[in-house]
């Protein structure tokens, strides 16, 4: 059978378009560093590097979690870690105080940096992030947390005002950690504190009359109670929590790793193979284009 120059060229054409196709997938998978690029590749291999990609994923999120939650406890610890301080040094001064060592104006004067500590103690538990919302009012974020009622009686113008609602971040499968912390403790011992300085305050104070000693002895074990046993409580939760965002976090880095490995495997790309293939076909495809040409220079005149 007699075969024309048109039935020739198709047939190199055809074969060359199918050399440089799979010459540009090699390519690809080398570039990529995968064998596997779409599922008709490998379609078993496919399926489950799919599942690892998505758990890939999962624990990605996970750690953004964690990283974003780690850095919002170590604050609240901070505040709290502040406020215990403050706490601490009011409950020294008031049992200074009530020593009974001390006359009228020495209470009047131990007064005065009492009642900075009470303003910096309001103003610590009505802190916020920096998006503008109150870290210590649990779920309740638009509103101070602790509230103040001039018009109310000493020993009940501050309140809470949150709630004890907690805000739960997903740190693993089915695992989350409370990323809030509330201040409800604290209107009590804010109350009590008010109440024994406006009685220090008093210029004619009497420090051994037993009304205001009770007074006094009141706000000292608000302070100790309420005050530094609580928050003592409160910061060392948020440590043992940051623990926990750290054990999961290592756990997670683990586990990606591991996935990162058993990609490697189920995808089973060997470079080195594969640059020896891609060797072939360029020689292949080279000369196919060499004998093509020269088929083309062939006359019948040639035969002659």
């Amino acid at each position: 059978m007699r075969v024309t120059n048109q039935q020739l060229s198709m047939t190199m054409l055809s074969t060359l378009r199918a050399s440089n196709s799979k010459t540009a997938d090699l390519m690809t998978k080398i570039n990529a560093g995968q064998r596997v690029q779409r599922a008709s590749d490998d379609p078993i291999a496919a399926v489950r590097l799919l599942m690892l990609e998505r758990d890939t994923s999962v624990l990605k999120r996970y750690q953004k979690n964690i990283d974003t939650l780690s850095v919002r406890l170590q604050k609240n610890e901070a505040h709290l870690d502040g406020m215990l301080g403050t706490v601490m040094s009011a409950h020294d001064t008031l049992l200074s105080a009530a020593d009974g060592s001390h006359s009228a104006a020495d209470l009047n004067a131990m007064a005065g940096p009492l009642r900075t500590l009470l303003d910096n103690l309001k103003q610590a538990a009505n802190a916020k992030d920096g998006d503008g919302n109150y870290l210590f009012g649990g779920t309740q974020t638009d509103t101070p947390p602790i509230a103040y009622d001039p018009t109310a009686p000493a020993g009940s113008r501050y309140s809470f005002a949150g709630n004890s609602e907690q805000q739960e971040v997903v740190i693993g499968h089915g695992v989350t950690q409370t990323a809030n912390v509330t201040v409800d403790h604290l209107a009590d011992v804010l109350n009590k504190l008010e109440v024994a300085i406006e009685a220090m305050e008093d210029p004619a104070v009497d420090p051994n009359d037993p009304a205001v000693r009770d007074l006094l002895t009141a706000g000292i074990d608000a302070l100790k109670n309420n005050g530094i046993n609580t928050l003592s409580a409160r910061i060392s939760h948020l440590g043992g929590a940051q623990n926990t965002l750290t054990l999961m976090g290592d756990n997670h880095a683990a586990q990606l790793i591991a996935n990162g490995q058993a990609a490697g495997l189920v995808d089973g790309f060997d470079f080195a193979e594969a640059t020896d293939q891609m060797n072939n076909y360029l020689v292949a495809m080279k000369g196919t284009y060499e004998i093509y040409g020269r088929m083309k220079k062939m006359s019948l005149f040639d035969a002659i």
